[in-house]
């Protein structure tokens, strides 16, 4: 199997391709502006580094070749989104993973919700967001979004719960080491349950009214 990841040099993307070269078979697209430069270090007989950017559609069809797995590092420009599902259906790529971020569906209830909302409610990068999203969803690709709380670095924990969309989401916080496990663990899963799926990602057990580290 062949994974593109788009915006590997990201902290998730970085910790994302270790996690796949560690805990699987699989071969490596590492996609991101100045790659060769930004991803020197991750070189590898089972990684290929691409050089380019979200809305440069032939390089993205190009990188797509033999890629069964497409994974978004960021949905926060929706014409780079429409861009990247363009480029799967002309490459004959099937299905993609994509990080996107809570409160896309107003979905934060609570003191945590309106403190959410008060730092990136009304931001243009939420309207972004949730145009990404729907991009997506419309696509008729076999899809997983991923809604992010907020993101922390914890070497070692790797404990993350799974929100149904429809469902309120109230954990504010999660790992970046969490989020590039939850990633291994749905490119790994044998069935289709994370298919057609908006999962929000928190920590267990973070119910709180903002994230511990604010």
């Amino acid at each position: 199997m062949n994974i593109l990841i788009l915006g590997a040099a990201g902290r998730i993307g970085r910790l994302l391709t270790a996690d796949l070269l560690a805990q699987t078979p699989y071969n490596l697209v590492l996609y991101a502006k100045n790659a060769n430069v930004r991803l020197k270090g991750e070189k590898s007989e089972r990684v290929k580094i691409v050089d380019g950017d979200f809305k440069e559609l032939d390089a993205l069809v190009n990188a797509m070749n033999e890629v069964d797995i497409v994974y978004i590092n960021d949905l926060g420009d929706d014409q780079s989104t429409r861009t990247i599902i363009e480029a799967m259906k002309k490459a004959g790529v099937k299905r993609v993973i994509g990080a996107s971020i809570l409160g896309i569906y107003d979905e934060v209830p609570g003191e945590f919700g309106r403190w959410n909302k008060r730092m990136i409610g009304s931001s243009p990068r939420m309207q972004t967001q949730i145009n990404s999203a729907r991009i997506i969803e419309d696509s008729g690709l076999d899809y997983t979004l991923l809604r992010l709380t907020w993101l922390y670095d914890q070497e070692g924990n790797r404990d993350y719960v799974l929100t149904e969309k429809g469902d309120p989401f109230r954990s504010t916080q999660v790992t970046r080491e969490a989020v590039a496990q939850l990633i291994v663990d749905v490119v790994m899963a044998k069935d289709e349950r994370f298919i057609g799926k908006s999962l929000g990602v928190g920590e267990p057990d973070t119910e709180w009214d903002k994230p511990s580290f604010y």
